[in-house]
């Protein structure tokens, strides 16, 4: 029959201890562990005395600690990657900062390290707030309205890039690093915009407002002892408020429309006034060549006029005939009237003589031309005797 068929004796075959009803005895439990314990060690059995179990105990102990302090001593071992900076402290007081590389501290609870990236570019928002891709949510006017100079509110949306340049700093200076950078931004751009003005905000000077505020921000952080290193800080947009932006377009495209006009001006103004220039000069030269050539002119006649005047008082009648030749050539050479005496030409052939006397086409007169200044004095006084003459002598023709 079965030790667990009804009616058996219910006896365990394998322990033997079937007519044991109570709980297993703890001393017996310590001791099998013991053994174990031993024989993984090099101990002794269970049949050994109560002395040499003790030994075995306490030398089985040691080994665990041994073990147990090697593999915590091994745990201190940690790597600080390129870029990284390994902060230590000991019971929460700074100890080093170490490099990149293997380095070691004590483990845990005595030492702590605590890794800092100070390559990692990392920046701040300031007025707006952008997604992963850069793409702006919209403005937050709490931190991007601000007053300007002038009593303009304007909305500026600014970006600020900084580093790490002391771990140390960074970790125990300032609670919460990134917070108190912003705080600072908002003070530092606060104070810039409100002491310029809005016209020079949103045109030449945002060069200018942005070196400001990073120099602000840089020496406020750095009086702070913060550890952190401005980078670059940028403007991302600067325009007035959203209610009053269609009247700002309209003022902007006006002052660009005036802008316009006035570079069409100034074009047409270095167009036209060399221009004038030029042509001034070049009368005032006419006029100055005509002014020579005229003095020239009259101190040449005032000079033949002496010469003549010379030749005249030694001979009058001489000069006076000659004088009047050369009027009457100069006078009558042009003409196309023919005088002959009736006596000489009673028996000559009348020739179309008005017809020869006629210049060809492109042939000009050769007869010497004499100014009417020149011959007036001579003029006058043989001026009757030659229409007297001339009239005698038509009369005698008749």
């Amino acid at each position: 029959m079965s030790w667990n068929e009804p009616g058996g004796d219910k006896k365990d075959p394998w322990s033997g201890r079937g007519d044991q009803k109570g709980p297993p005895d703890l001393d017996e439990a310590i001791r099998s562990l013991q053994e174990k314990l031993g024989g993984i060690f090099g101990g002794g059995k269970g049949g050994g005395s109560g002395e040499g179990a003790s030994g075995g105990s306490v030398k089985s102990l040691g080994y665990l600690a041994v073990g147990a302090v090697v593999i915590w001593g091994l745990s201190g071992f940690y790597i600080v990657d390129e870029g990284n900076h390994g902060v230590e402290t000991r019971f929460g007081k700074y100890v080093a900062t170490t490099q990149a590389g293997l380095n070691w501290h004590f483990p845990a609870p005595i030492e702590r390290v605590d890794i800092v990236n100070v390559k990692q570019q990392r920046y701040i928002e300031v007025g707006y707030r952008s997604g992963g891709s850069e793409q702006t949510l919209g403005s937050v006017p709490k931190e991007a309205l601000m007053l300007t100079k002038d009593e303009n509110i304007i909305d500026v949306r600014l970006a600020v890039q900084y580093q790490v340049k002391d771990a140390k700093e960074f970790l125990f200076n300032i609670v919460n690093p990134a917070v108190s950078l912003k705080q600072v931004t908002e003070a530092a751009e606060r104070g810039v915009i409100g002491s310029s003005k809005m016209d020079f905000v949103l045109t030449e000077g945002r060069s200018e407002v942005v070196a400001q505020i990073k120099k602000e921000i840089q020496e406020v952080m750095d009086s702070y002892k913060s550890g952190i290193q401005i980078t670059s800080v940028n403007l991302q947009d600067a325009q007035p408020p959203e209610q009053v932006q269609s009247a700002f377009e309209d003022a902007i495209k006006s002052r660009e429309d005036k802008q316009r006009l006035i570079n069409e001006a100034e074009a047409y103004s270095n167009d036209v006034v060399p221009k004038a220039r030029g042509a001034a000069a070049r009368q005032l030269q006419e006029a100055e060549g005509y002014r020579e050539q005229v003095v020239a002119r009259a101190e040449g006649e005032t000079s033949r006029f002496s010469k003549l005047l010379a030749e005249y008082n030694k001979a009058p009648d001489v000069t006076r005939k000659r004088l009047y030749i050369e009027s009457m050539q100069s006078v009558l050479g042009e003409t196309n009237k023919v005088m002959i005496d009736a006596k000489s030409a009673s028996n000559m052939l009348y020739l179309p003589l008005d017809k020869i006397m006629q210049p060809t086409a492109g042939q000009q007169s050769s007869a010497p031309q004499v100014s009417t200044e020149q011959l007036q004095p001579a003029s006058i006084q043989q001026e009757p005797t030659v229409r007297t003459s001339t009239r005698g002598r038509e009369a005698r023709g008749r």
